[in-house]
């Protein structure tokens, strides 16, 4: 029986897992880098503006 017991904790562990990453990529189609590469994209031009005229 206690051998059963050590099979069983890495199913749970397993399941948990798996349950967790459903949860954890559950908004990951709503949320988008649109924004901040968006953001990223200003900072770029901006810093090359500001070296090219030396």
């Amino acid at each position: 029986m206690a051998a059963l017991a050590w099979l069983l904790i890495p199913l749970v562990a397993a399941i948990a897992a798996g349950l967790w990453g459903i949860w954890a990529n559950r908004t990951r189609n709503v949320r988008s880098d649109g924004p901040e590469l968006d953001g990223y994209a200003r900072f770029r031009e901006a810093m090359e503006r500001s070296t090219s005229g030396m």
